[in-house]
């Protein structure tokens, strides 16, 4: 009777998380956002994003299950962004105008990716649009940082600081539409001025005698 010589066991290995997804994902985010902007998201395609990362169709859903769950990535990858210059702006002490022409200086030299924003920001005030909760979250961040950074003074015509920022905002959204029709660039200065008019004294000139 012979010997019998048994085989290793060999260990089944587990492949983790692949080290190129990070990026992956950062590619295809970046291609929605081309085209989102371009298209608009309801007529953007998960085809054109994948051609556009130079993907599959089955390597974006690999990453991202829908093209919803894409654009609250994209969303949250432009939040990203401005935060980034937001902090730039804060720690050179910038002025409101540049805080203004510097967030959104690149979206109003683009009408088509005006009106795509504007479209998503008006359907996305539907509760059960995708990105209702995302732009809820954002607005109140923004006014908030406007309130405490760039429209601070004391109240002037009975506005405080928490409404100049609501209006600094609906001034925005009036400039966006403003400026998709005439093709003006002024809008910056005109919402400063706006702005400075309502903004009342600092506290150090209402200190001074």
């Amino acid at each position: 009777m012979g010997v019998t010589i048994e085989e290793p066991v060999r260990q089944k290995r587990t492949r983790g998380p692949s080290k190129a997804t990070p990026a992956r994902r950062a590619q295809l985010v970046e291609a929605a956002l081309e085209s989102f902007a371009e298209h608009g998201f309801e007529r953007a395609s998960l085809r054109d994003i994948a051609a556009r990362a130079g993907v599959t169709h089955a390597a974006v859903l690999r990453h991202f299950g829908s093209k919803e769950e894409l654009l609250l990535a994209a969303l949250e990858r432009r939040d990203e962004e401005n935060n980034s210059v937001i902090a730039e702006l804060k720690a050179r002490e910038a002025t409101r105008q540049e805080y203004l022409e510097t967030i959104h200086g690149a979206e109003f030299d683009d009408p088509a990716q005006q009106r795509n924003w504007l479209a998503l920001r008006i359907a996305a005030t539907n509760p059960e649009h995708p990105a209702h909760e995302y732009f809820e979250r954002s607005y109140n961040r923004t006014r908030s940082y406007f309130r405490d950074n760039v429209v601070e003074g004391e109240p002037a015509f009975g506005l405080t600081a928490s409404d100049k920022a609501t209006l600094m905002m609906m001034l925005m959204d009036g400039a966006r539409i403003q400026s998709i029709q005439s093709g003006t660039h002024d809008a910056f200065r005109l919402v400063d001025i706006v702005l400075g008019l309502v903004e009342g004294p600092s506290d150090d000139e209402e200190a001074a005698p």
